[in-house]
């Protein structure tokens, strides 16, 4: 039986003030368990983008809470916070966010500096994970110099370095062409996906919905419907 990774209830999150203000969230629940990889799926401006954010521990919501392996994320206080993102959640930016002015090692190594790893254990470490996502040979290569579907491994590659128990990926297709996406998530299920980590994905992307264990809709700050989904 898939235990649970993480578990929101009735989260609300509100935007702006005065006649500008919105609401992004409107009383979310949902389970997102250890072993699978779950979609968050719906148009622009539904609310995906902020509900990752909530559950990852970077958008304190309105009302409702939060709870990883059982414990209120949003009972915590800044440094603790802080401290949860770092050991537990691996967070995959839309556009990578890499540094470039660093190499890729030295990108995917940044966690682990901030784990208090010294800077040669960490470089080794970050090449060792650089090759798990067949990057071999690319250490010493600014971001520049990779294609779009290399700088989206680097981010993956900086994401599980320091073996979060939970991945977060942010339309980790939007900049890539229909192959490249595929081979990216296609990869991601086949290489980190495993019984004691949890995939969230949030995208609108319908050509990689086959990789997903379950897909939960959303709109208009609503999840609106989910399906379970053969598991390739």
């Amino acid at each position: 039986m898939l235990q649970p990774a993480i578990q929101a209830t009735g989260v609300v999150k509100w935007f702006g003030e005065g006649e500008a203000r919105t609401q992004a969230l409107r009383d979310v629940s949902l389970s997102a368990n250890f072993g699978e990889m779950l979609y968050i799926v719906g148009p622009s401006g539904s609310g995906k983008t902020t509900l990752l954010s909530v559950l990852s521990g970077i958008l304190r919501p309105d009302s409702g809470t939060v709870s990883v392996e059982g414990a209120d994320i949003w009972s915590l206080n800044s440094d603790q916070l802080a401290d949860f993102r770092l050991h537990k959640i691996g967070f995959v930016f839309q556009d990578y966010h890499l540094f470039p002015r660093l190499t890729t090692a030295e990108n995917v190594a940044v966690p682990l500096i901030l784990k208090r790893m010294n800077w040669g254990d960490a470089i080794k470490q970050a090449v060792h994970y650089l090759d798990i996502v067949g990057l071999k040979g690319r250490a010493e290569l600014p971001p520049v110099k990779l294609s779009g579907g290399e700088q989206q491994r680097v981010a993956i590659a900086r994401a599980i370095a320091g073996q979060p128990e939970i991945l977060i990926m942010d339309e980790p297709t939007a900049s890539l062409d229909g192959e490249t996406g595929q081979g990216i998530v296609r990869f991601v299920k086949q290489n980190i996906l495993n019984e004691s980590r949890c995939i969230l994905i949030v995208t609108h992307d319908s050509r990689i919905y086959d990789f997903a264990t379950r897909i939960l809709k959303m709109a208009d700050g609503r999840l609106a419907g989910a399906e379970k989904r053969e598991i390739l």
